[in-house]
């Protein structure tokens, strides 16, 4: 699964990557969660647009909130769950971000607590998640536009922390991805596959991270003598939340 995940880099840097014609300037986020903010690119006339959507998607169809958003969606099932399969069809998109995080129960008993760790690029620049979005009517008359990110199976990198992972598209396949009226579902279907082995890297990050609320410079920085691709399991951390978050709706 993808439960957090961050994206820190410039905007200019992060427009001249993904090529869309709108200006944003939002700043670093070091720890999102879902039913925060998220920025996606998606295709609209023949050309990229960026847009900040709700993470936690809710289906057009659905007539009342559900209680639980739905912020995952796993490709091997999302062109058959009533769920996800219009948007998969229809409303394809890229999630860019710069690392996301997983966790390792260390300890025993009264003893065991989550350790996070944060998994990026070997070269440390930006990627696209993909992304499946919506267009919901709330009964109250306003629209939300959400989204869910697409997971696969894990590749070698990441099994020993979990079984799932993000979808990290290839840049080549970015186009194809968002093109929604040109692509077959089976196309993009061929799309969802685990991240090369050498493409990504994994450390332990401060305990921090597992607050929601938490969310600064620093925050997915390797612990002190940790170093990278390291399954360790060093000892806990307590720091002070962050408490103020921009937020959509």
């Amino acid at each position: 699964m993808c439960g957090r995940f961050s994206i820190t880099s410039p905007p200019e840097a992060l427009r001249a990557l993904f090529n869309y014609i709108e200006l944003p300037n939002f700043p670093p986020r070091y720890n999102i969660a879902p039913t925060q903010p998220v920025p996606i690119i998606r295709m609209e006339n023949g050309q990229r647009h960026f847009a900040l959507v709700r993470w936690g998607l809710v289906p057009g169809w659905q007539k009342e909130a559900p209680k639980s958003l739905l912020f995952n969606a796993r490709a091997e099932t999302i062109n058959q769950k009533p769920s996800f399969k219009g948007a998969f069809r229809h409303r394809r998109a890229l999630l860019p971000a710069d690392g996301f995080y997983e966790w390792k129960t260390v300890g025993r008993g009264d003893k065991a607590y989550k350790q996070p760790y944060h998994i990026r690029r070997r070269d440390h620049q930006p990627f696209a998640m993909a992304v499946i979005w919506e267009d919901w009517l709330a009964s109250v008359g306003s629209e939300i536009e959400t989204c869910a990110i697409i997971t696969t199976r894990a590749n070698d990198t990441l099994k020993p922390l979990h079984a799932r992972m993000p979808v990290i598209l290839d840049p080549q396949d970015w186009d194809q991805w968002l093109a929604s009226d040109g692509t077959t579902t089976h196309q993009a279907e061929d799309l969802l596959r685990p991240a090369p082995e050498s493409l990504l890297e994994l450390f332990p990050v401060d305990t921090e991270v597992n607050k929601a609320t938490a969310d600064r410079a620093g925050l997915n920085d390797p612990l002190p003598d940790e170093g990278t691709a390291s399954l360790s399991t060093p000892k806990a951390k307590k720091a002070k939340a962050r408490k103020d978050q921009f937020d959509l709706f």
